[in-house]
């Protein structure tokens, strides 16, 4: 069983928040931009990021088992 430790902060982390807030500010900048907040075209770019950054966040604060 994988256990989760929130204070380990890697680099894996930061990319994975960066993508996460990628996404969160492009649907935002393009929404105010635009004018346009009901796109499936910037809906699917934007899914495609917050979904990786928090997947990518999710797995990084998993602790590895090591078999002995």
């Amino acid at each position: 069983m994988a256990k989760i430790k929130i204070n380990k902060l890697t680099w894996k982390t930061i990319i994975s928040a960066l993508f996460l807030l990628a996404g969160i500010i492009f649907y935002i900048m393009w929404g105010i931009t635009y004018g346009v907040w009901a796109d499936i075209g910037i809906y699917s770019i934007t899914i495609v990021f917050v979904i990786a950054g928090i997947i990518g966040i999710l797995l990084s604060f998993l602790e590895e088992e090591t078999k002995k």
